[in-house]
Formats: C-alpha cells, sequence, structure tokens
C-alpha cells in the first residue's frame, strides 16, 4: 500500500458533507474502517487532482487502497486524449461490474476528462448502469454533496448523478493527500485556449484559468518545509500563465520567485506550448539556481504542413530559433517532446521533415504516439488516407532514430560529475534512483538508503537511455 501524505484541511460547506458522510459509514452502515481505491488514469494533471480528492476522501473518513476488490467506493479518474485511454476505463469497468454484483454497497464513481463529453456520459448510463456517480473536471469541489446525495438517494437523477460543468476558478485549499514526500506536483492553471485541431484539452478542461501567485507560493513554500525536494509545476500550457490575472505577472516572472528559496530543490514544469516558448523564459532558466536544465517542448510535428492543419500557430522555423537560443544561454541543456505520427493528411515527406527536425535538436526523449481521432475535434473530420499499418511502420522508423539520439545523449555525459537528488532506494539491487538536471535516468550504486537527499555523482557508464554513476 502507498504511503500518502496530508497537507491541507478543508473547510465550509463541503466539510460539513465530509462529516456527515463520515457518520454514514460509521453509525449507520457500521464500517469502522471504510476503504476507497483511486485509479488514475492520463496526465500529470489527473495525478495531481486525484491527490485532492484523495484528500477529501480521508477528510470522510476513508482508508485510501490499492486493492479495489474490498473497497467500499472505486473511483476512475479518466482521460480523454487518446481513444486507448477510454478503452482502458471502460475495459475496468467490466472487472468491477462483479465487484458491485458481489457487494451492491460499493460506490462505483467515474469523473475527470471523459464524462464532460455528453456521448461518453450516454454510454455509461447504457452499457454501465451500475455506475452510482458521474462528475466531470469542474465539479470536485462539489465531490463530498454529491456522494453524499447519492447515499442518501436525494440526486434528483436518481442514482446516477451528472453536473453538466461550468468553468470556475480552480480548487483551492482542498483537502491533499499525496502519494511521495520527495516529488510533489502543484498545480499553477487549468484548462487551454489554444484549440489544436486533434485535442479534445479545452473542450473538456475549459478554458485557461490561472491560480493566483500567493497561493501558489503559499504551497511551494508548504511543500519545502516539510521536505519536499522536487517539485513541478502543471498546467495545459504553463506559458500562458498570468494572462487571465488582474496582476502583472507572467510564467518567467512566477519562475523567478519560486526560484528564490533558501532550500535545495528542483523546480520542473509541464507542458509548454511552444509558440509562447519566450527568450525571456529560456533566460530566466539559465540564470536560476534551482531550475532543471530540462525543456519539454512539444513539436508535435517537423512539417509547415501538418502544424498548420494542427492549429499549432508556429513554424518548424521559430520553433528551432527558441531551441537554438535555449542551447546557446543555458550549458548542458536537454530538450524532450511530444510527436504524433499519422496526423490526417500527413504524407510519409512531411513524417520525413518530423524526422529531421529530431536529428537537428537531438532530444534527449520522446513521447510518440499515432493519431487517435478524437470526437467534436476538428481533425476528426478530415479525410485520413493513410493505414494504420503504415503509421505504425513510420511510428517504428522514428522510434529507432531517436533511439541513437538518445544513446548519443547518454554517452557523450559520461564522466560528468552532477549533484542529483535521490528519489527512491531499490533494496534487492542495493541502487538508488536519481535524474540527471537533464531528466535522464540514473542509477548510482549504494550500500545505503539516501533517498531524498542530493547527493554528488560521477557518471561512470551509459545504456540506451539511462546513465549510471559512482556516489564522490
Amino acid at each position: 500500500m502507498s504511503e500518502f501524505v496530508k497537507i491541507y484541511s478543508y473547510g465550509g460547506v463541503q466539510e460539513e458533507y465530509c462529516k456527515k458522510i463520515n457518520k454514514i459509514y460509521h453509525e449507520i452502515m457500521k464500517i469502522e474502517k471504510p476503504v476507497a481505491y483511486v485509479k488514475t488514469y492520463g496526465c500529470q494533471q489527473n495525478v495531481s487532482d486525484s491527490e485532492k480528492l484523495k484528500g477529501m476522501l480521508s477528510e470522510m473518513g476513508f482508508t485510501i487502497s490499492c486493492d479495489c476488490d474490498k473497497a467500499d467506493i472505486i473511483l476512475f479518474n479518466t482521460c480523454a486524449i487518446r481513444e486507448n485511454a477510454e478503452n482502458k476505463v471502460f475495459g475496468n469497468l467490466g472487472r468491477v461490474k462483479a465487484i458491485k454484483k458481489k457487494n451492491p454497497n460499493t460506490i462505483i464513481i467515474l469523473c475527470g476528462c471523459m464524462t464532460e463529453q455528453e456521448p461518453v456520459v450516454q454510454k455509461i448510463k447504457l452499457m454501465y448502469p451500475f455506475v452510482d456517480l458521474i462528475f466531470g473536471t469542474h465539479s470536485a469541489q462539489e465531490f463530498p454533496k454529491m456522494l453524499y446525495d447519492i447515499l442518501n438517494k436525494n440526486s434528483s437523477k436518481g442514482k446516477l448523478v451528472h453536473i453538466i460543468n461550468k468553468e470556475d476558478s480552480i480548487l483551492e485549499n482542498a483537502p491533499l493527500i499525496r502519494n511521495n514526500k520527495i516529488k510533489a506536483f502543484i498545480s499553477i492553471m487549468s484548462g487551454c485556449n489554444n484549440f489544436c485541431s486533434y485535442c479534445i484539452v479545452p473542450y473538456v478542461r475549459g478554458r485557461e484559468r490561472s491560480r493566483r501567485p500567493e497561493a501558489i507560493i503559499k504551497e511551494f513554500k508548504l511543500l519545502l518545509e516539510k521536505g519536499y525536494k522536487d517539485l513541478t509545476l502543471l498546467g495545459q500550457n504553463v506559458n500562458s500563465y498570468g494572462k487571465d490575472l488582474e496582476e502583472q505577472i507572467n510564467f518567467p516572472s512566477l519562475l523567478k520567485k519560486l526560484d528564490d528559496f533558501k532550500y535545495e530543490y528542483k523546480i520542473r514544469f509541464m507542458t509548454s506550448h511552444p509558440k509562447d516558448a519566450t527568450k525571456e523564459l529560456v533566460d530566466v532558466i539559465a540564470n536560476s539556481k534551482h531550475i532543471a536544465r530540462n525543456i519539454h517542448l512539444p513539436v508535435q510535428s517537423g512539417s509547415n504542413q501538418i502544424l498548420k492543419r494542427m492549429n499549432r500557430k508556429y513554424t518548424k522555423e521559430s520553433y528551432l530559433e527558441i531551441i537554438e537560443y535555449a542551447k546557446e544561454k543555458i550549458p548542458n541543456v536537454t530538450f524532450s517532446s511530444d510527436i504524433i505520427v499519422g496526423f490526417p493528411g500527413e504524407t510519409y515527406e512531411d513524417f520525413c521533415e518530423t524526422l529531421e527536425l529530431i536529428k537537428n535538436v537531438k532530444f534527449s526523449s520522446l513521447f510518440t504516439f499515432i493519431y487517435s481521432p478524437r470526437e467534436g475535434t476538428p481533425a476528426a473530420t478530415l479525410p485520413d488516407p493513410v493505414s494504420k499499418k503504415e503509421k505504425t511502420k513510420w511510428l517504428l522508423e522514428l522510434l529507432k532514430v531517436q533511439e541513437s539520439i538518445s544513446q548519443e545523449i547518454c554517452k557523450k555525459m559520461v564522466g560528468r560529475e552532477e549533484r542529483v537528488l535521490a528519489e527512491n532506494y531499490i533494496e534487492n539491487e542495493k541502487c538508488l534512483m536519481c535524474r540527471s538536471d537533464g531528466n535522464i535516468i540514473l542509477k548510482v550504486p549504494s550500500n545505503t538508503d539516501l533517498s531524498g537527499e542530493f547527493i554528488n555523482v560521477n557518471i561512470v557508464d551509459s545504456a540506451r537511455e539511462s546513465l549510471m554513476g559512482s556516489l564522490i
């Protein structure tokens, strides 16, 4: 079972519902230690959202378990970014049906991005009627009340609830439970204004909404005080941070504020949109004490024709310009990216332009996907004549190129000294798992568990996509 660390405490009306739910389980249902199982699909933002949901469940008196078979509540926090993610949810719902049949009092809950799509909700109602509660990304703050209504059969729709969500401010001061004592995610904004033609995110997460800087700084400082060492700032497009706020603040200026504490720690962030990645951002990273020298900058394609169809609002030339500026200003900087293979209308010639860009930039790692149509997006209506088999061939060709580049980057790092964070310890291997400043996995033999400490290492060897080090 994972170890969870409680950070915040709830307040207001929802706290009262938490107390009422606690009372129902303990006094009415006579369950001394109710158990909740939370399964998260998709991105780091969903992981962050689930930490809040776990916090609420803890306030209700639940123990969080990694075993769903004996859980009193089973909650799936879903992802809609690709069809495969949705299929995994539907597959696991089939397993949950047997649990529900065995124990009808088990509450089954679906939330997250999938549930913001009305066709998906209708499918769940039709094919999975045993699901008790459905709510979307903007309704998390109402979770205790919705669960209380379910337990009391007060829902106007009977047992099944779906809240038609509206964009609202980001939930602050919710109870928050983290499953790691060293690394933490901090959501700085939610939503997206870009409407890339293939992406469902703006439709399920809504428009961009930034947290107030003082709230972010308060959370950041609290985590440092509690001993966290690796803090990742999250947003669908962190480079747009602050554009919707009254005060004059942008993402680089927020980074400056967070870089100024008297602790030893690392700052990471994702995801950045290339059209909003500025030289100011690069300069802040170059002059910082704590920001990792790795920039995740999803390019998606190296063809201007495809980038235009994707509605990405930048060209490969402008993308390469910011990459070259970062290489010039930040010693030993590494880059990672996302690539979509087989976008509707993409030709092999377009794909080859992507290969050339990859060879030019020399990414340390790539997240690669074959295009997955999302109902409701403009790209889903475009002609798509290239077969899945052909797209798979392209993807394998790309992966072979990237494997060679990753191996080359790792090999060049041998002999370098770095100060890195020991993230965890593998007891049976007597090995510390770390990451280089450029976000490359680094294994360091050690007879002592130094997890949570910064250590000095020599990089002594490299593998295909990872490094081996020795303690100094």
